[in-house]
């Protein structure tokens, strides 16, 4: 049952023309909900992340499924334990009632139907919350569905700091010429990198994971990361999750040096959500060769490695378990992290 495997998925549905209090805001989170790790699965613009077969388009801020015909939605990304919050109407009575649909790795089905207003849990299914689950809507022919936000919370995270000192974390030593960096803990309780270059590693491997926190650049332009499965007794050879807040010619869609939430080298941010001296949040989910990005709650990244499989990341795809560290990238380096946390979706 969901229940006992702590998986609660609260679906709240407006339906049939109902209104909402906020409706200039569809997609769009709060601070809070940002900071506490919510991320939009429709991001009010476009279906970037997600496979449609069928009908769909975004007029509006919203997404229209269906018109006639049926229609599919897959998310490319798989997900491990998570709260969902879906908004959504139909001008018009349903046909066949539409289903949310969630896929484990053993191909089972709970499902729920989308009926009736007011919040809805699913209080049934054998659905293991450890392993990963893909979501997909179904519309059936002559149906007509509005999604006005679809928000997912990662649930059952782990902190990978304490807030207090660097237990759990350890300085790379691999290469002697790069341990310039000093890494400490701030009176407000944040892990801050100052200088560079250098590299502060976890304890901890992991693989697949889904990885979120807090980051502020105390300045203009500065560079770091966060590696990922990176290669023991190596510096810094791994994945990186790119942390740069510039963008070119005042357009945000033209990240400089790949831009923030970018997989580094691989693939860029489609949009600089994040601004230097604010406190952003970063979610990043590896699961099999799939990697997805989000900034603020908005995904920038959806990027698939369909490289050869490699034990070094630089050559080919590698989804063996390894590091996470953070990166003092140069002199300028003054960067905090807070509230860093993660699901490790190989347990």
């Amino acid at each position: 049952m969901f229940n006992r495997c702590c998986f609660t998925l609260a679906l709240v549905l407006v339906l049939n023309g109902t209104g909402h209090a906020d409706d200039k805001k569809v997609s769009v989170l709060s601070e809070k909900e940002i900071a506490d790790g919510m991320i939009a699965l429709f991001d009010g613009e476009s279906t970037f992340g997600w496979k449609v077969e069928g009908d769909a388009k975004v007029e509006g801020g919203k997404l229209i499924l269906g018109d006639g015909k049926a229609t599919t939605l897959t998310h490319a990304s798989s997900f491990g334990p998570f709260a969902c919050r879906i908004l959504c109407e139909s001008s018009t009575p349903f046909v066949k009632k539409p289903t949310l649909i969630f896929y484990d790795t053993n191909d089972k089905k709970p499902s729920e139907t989308i009926e009736g207003n007011g919040p809805i849990r699913i209080t049934g299914g054998t659905l293991d919350a450890t392993k990963p689950h893909q979501i997909r809507v179904s519309i059936p022919a002559g149906n007509l569905l509005v999604i006005k936000s679809f928000v997912i919370l990662p649930r059952e995270t782990k902190p990978l700091f304490n807030g207090k000192d660097l237990t759990g974390w350890k300085v790379n030593n691999a290469d002697l010429k790069r341990m310039i960096s000093k890494f400490d803990v701030t009176p407000a309780g944040e892990l801050r990198v100052i200088n560079g270059p250098g590299d502060l590693q976890t304890e901890t491997q992991f693989g697949d994971f889904c990885l979120q926190y807090e980051c502020k650049t105390n300045g203009k332009n500065l560079n770091s990361g966060i590696f990922f499965r990176c290669m023991p007794d190596q510096y810094q050879n791994g994945y990186e999750a790119q942390i740069q807040n510039a963008f070119k010619d005042n357009d945000r869609t033209k990240p400089v040096d790949f831009g923030t939430g970018a997989i580094y080298r691989r693939v860029p941010a489609r949009k600089v959500v994040s601004n230097d001296e604010e406190w952003f949040t970063m979610t990043v989910l590896a699961n099999g060769p799939r990697v997805a990005t989000w900034v603020n709650g908005y995904q920038v990244v959806n990027w698939l490695d369909d490289r050869k499989a490699d034990e070094n990341p630089r050559k080919g795809l590698r989804t063996a378990a390894g590091h996470l560290s953070i990166q003092g990238h140069d002199p300028t380096t003054n960067i905090v992290f807070r509230n860093i946390r993660i699901v490790d979706l190989n347990k």
